[in-house]
């Protein structure tokens, strides 16, 4: 029986493409079920000039790549921590602070958001191997969990004076929302209460804002009630939006959070317009009683 030159990737590690000779398989032979499938299908090409046209896949750039910062970075939940971060520093701004203190607000968000995705996919690790996640470096065994760790460790010491700069109230007010986050990663997170954490660190960024000031002696005043509140509703906003896209692996791990609940119901794609207009109209309502009563009382 003639041979015929087949092409397969390479496995993890290798790089480039693997030549074999192999036999063609015969359609009409039945198929073993006991026999294991390989990952990577061969693809037969007859031509010379098709074997040098053919490239193998390629991952991402950033997936490729070890070098241990920019895993890092994708294991911070980078999107998510840059949006909060920006819009902290934006209402900050909207609410009469200086430039530099907007920009101390948002940076110190943006070190607390790292902090709280790092913890996020260190206590996920397990499950984001089970359902092989993807982006979840992590997972995928580019960054070792001491790293993460370490990570977290540093960048809680750069926290903790960044918080302080703006006022001891409103720093300890801020570390106590990311304590509750880290909180939320591991406490009553897969029930019916899945939103307390979003809710309660939600509810504290007005008072982080309120009290802030210059200088760790800076001392503000309360924030608004209803400004409050209202952050407390864009937090479980945030948390619906957020869970839209685990409801799979989260159904499968046997969890009943309201998210996962309201979409079995209504279907995925519901939810998820439904928590994008509910977060918008929360989002409308801030700005509007901002403008009205102000963000101190």
């Amino acid at each position: 029986m003639a041979l015929q030159r087949w092409r397969r990737r390479g496995s993890a590690g290798q790089g480039g493409v693997v030549e074999e000779d192999v036999e063609p398989l015969d359609n009409d032979a039945p198929l073993d079920d006991d026999e294991p499938l390989e990952d990577d299908v061969p693809l037969a090409v007859d031509d010379e000039d098709d074997r040098d046209a053919y490239v193998a896949p390629k991952e991402g750039f950033l997936a490729s790549r070890r070098w241990v910062p920019l895993q890092l970075l994708r294991a911070a939940h980078a999107k998510h921590a840059v949006v909060t971060a920006l819009a902290m520093g934006a209402a900050a701004a909207l609410a009469g602070r200086p430039a530099r203190e907007a920009g101390v607000v948002a940076l110190t968000v943006l070190v607390g958001q790292a902090i709280l995705g790092w913890h996020n996919d260190i206590v996920d690790k397990p499950r984001d191997q089970a359902h092989g996640t993807p982006g979840k470096p992590l997972a995928e065994g580019r960054l070792e969990t001491g790293t993460v760790w370490y990570a977290i460790v540093v960048a809680a010491l750069v926290l903790v004076p960044l918080s302080i700069t703006t006022g001891i109230t409103a720093g300890c007010i801020y570390l106590g929302a990311v304590c509750v986050g880290m909180l939320g990663n591991v406490v009553l997170r897969t029930g019916v209460l899945s939103w307390w954490s979003w809710a309660v660190s939600f509810a504290l960024l007005p008072a982080y804002l309120s009290y802030g000031g210059w200088g760790g002696q800076a001392v503000g005043d309360p924030p608004q009630t209803s400004i409050t509140v209202l952050a407390a509703l864009l937090g479980i906003g945030v948390h619906f939006l957020l869970s839209v896209w685990g409801l799979v692996a989260d159904h499968e791990d046997g969890w009943t959070h309201l998210p996962l609940r309201l979409g079995l119901r209504i279907g995925a794609t519901r939810l998820l317009a439904l928590s994008s207009v509910y977060t918008a109209v929360v989002v409308g309502l801030i700005v509007v009683v901002g403008v009205r009563d102000g963000l101190t009382r």
